[in-house]
């Protein structure tokens, strides 16, 4: 599940506005490679919108049905707000329905489990056919 926390305002390259939904997913434990302790976070994602702001403001608190996937992406420069730092970064975090997740779950599942049995196989090299 996500939830609703905020909405955005961002321009087109028309110089026309629309509204972003800001999503986030539910809390996670990460370790920190620096302090060895834990912390507490939350991935984010946008999701476009035709929404007009007054319905934008009316659904933050809503929770819907999905996750927040890391996705791979073309190279692109950040820079962290609380130090300064630029950094180069090669994903984006992206918001997907429960379908989407449940079918790529289910496939490396049985990706992992799959043994070929060659007793079924012609050993010969002669086409046989069953009877």
């Amino acid at each position: 599940m996500v939830r609703i926390i905020n909405y955005k305002e961002r321009q087109k390259e028309d110089g026309t506005s629309f509204f972003v939904l800001e999503v986030q997913g539910g809390i996670e434990m990460v370790l920190s490679k620096v302090t060895g302790s834990f912390y507490a976070t939350a991935k984010k994602a946008y999701i476009s919108s035709t929404f007009d702001e007054q319905t934008c403001a009316g659904l933050i608190g809503t929770e819907m049905p999905g996750n927040i996937i890391k996705e791979d992406c073309e190279s692109f420069q950040y820079v962290v707000k609380e130090t300064g730092e630029e950094i180069t970064l090669s994903h984006r975090w992206v918001y997907v329905t429960e379908d989407a997740v449940k079918p790529k779950q289910e496939a490396a599942k049985y990706e992992q489990n799959v043994i070929a049995n060659s007793d079924v196989f012609s050993k010969n090299g002669i086409l046989e056919h069953a009877e």
